[in-house]
């Protein structure tokens, strides 16, 4: 249920209609926009007379809703959700460039890709130092060392950070070096991780499943909401069906779907969407066009040699120009990248 108050709402009516709204055994999310304050009531009660909040001084008007994320939905705020990690704001006008390696392998690696990736307009590093790999005996990553190697490259370029965390007992060591923790496909149901993030106060980029429709991705994201994390930014990474001339077929209809149903940012991921190199350029266009607020792209120097999804990633040559023919595309929509 969202409760929509009235422009001038006294602080103290506000608090008066949320202890009404708890003694009716709701949780409370509160949400202020540019014109409204906007209360999410979350619980199940269907026999609930929403008159009774309807009547209470300060409220505009209570409207029920259908979907089963409340948070995370459009009606709960109207407004697309911006957030600023560090000056760099995602859900903006700006389409924001995250890119780096697949996985974070040598110094020489990560800070030769960071500098090329920050020349050609990206805001934020990405790179892995714990890998989910389908084989155990494929290279999981250098652990602290790559978070180490990470933050000090992005620090150098002044870049920000986002890597992938896999388990709970990660968070903490994650959260020293990373701006943004990343989810990955394999645990974007994994519940109980996730309200474990509603406790960060680190923003979370949470990937769609291999298999998911878009509902249940949000309610993933209702999950980190609920606990408290209202940073969440979601990234349609391509979904498993039976096409298999791409590693994943990439839902750019996602995109403009998302953007209906949510106000959380939606960022775009060809790389692993396609899983081919001379498909990603054409799918990050088309992801820009379609509206993501941001693209997040793998570039390494010598994918040849790369530890890990070698053939999806950009020479930086083709990163280069994958960033000037997006920016033209981001104009004609009047949005821009840097």
């Amino acid at each position: 249920m969202i409760v929509v108050l009235e422009t001038g709402t006294s602080e103290k009516q506000v608090e008066e209609i949320i202890r009404v709204l708890h003694d009716h055994g709701f949780d409370v999310h509160r949400s202020t926009g540019v014109q409204h304050t906007v209360l999410g009531a979350i619980g199940v009660h269907p026999e609930f007379d929403h008159r009774q909040i309807e009547l209470l001084d300060g409220v505009s008007e209570v409207v029920r809703v259908t979907e089963p994320f409340k948070i995370a939905s459009r009606a709960f705020k109207r407004e697309g959700s911006v957030f600023d990690i560090g000056g760099v704001k995602i859900g903006g006008p700006e389409v924001i460039v995250i890119a780096g390696p697949c996985s974070v392998e040598t110094e020489e690696q990560v800070f030769t890709i960071a500098k090329h990736v920050k020349d050609s307009g990206a805001k934020i590093l990405r790179g892995g130092a714990f890998k989910p790999r389908t084989s155990p005996y494929s290279f999981q990553g250098l652990g602290e060392q790559g978070l180490k190697l990470l933050r000090a490259a992005a620090d150098e370029n002044h870049l920000k950070v986002i890597t992938e965390v896999m388990d709970k007992s990660q968070i903490d060591l994650i959260e020293k070096y990373a701006d943004i923790l990343q989810i990955g496909a394999r645990n974007m149901q994994n519940y109980t991780f996730l309200k474990d993030l509603g406790k960060s106060s680190k923003p979370v980029m949470l990937k769609r499943g291999l298999a998911a429709t878009i509902e249940e991705w949000l309610m993933s994201a209702e999950y980190i909401l609920s606990g408290g994390n209202e940073q969440v930014i979601l990234c349609e990474r391509g979904i498993r069906t039976f096409e298999t001339a791409t590693r994943n077929t990439m839902d750019i209809s996602a995109i403009p779907v998302i953007k209906k149903k949510s106000h959380l940012p939606i960022i775009a991921d060809p790389s692993h969407g396609v899983g081919i190199r001379d498909k990603v350029i054409p799918m990050a266009r088309a992801s820009v066009a379609a509206g993501a607020d941001g693209i997040m792209i793998e570039v390494h120097h010598d994918p040849g040699r790369a530890l890990s999804d070698g053939a999806q990633s950009l020479y930086p040559d083709q990163f280069t120009q994958m960033m000037k023919e997006v920016r033209l595309i981001a104009q004609a929509i009047n949005r821009s990248i840097a």
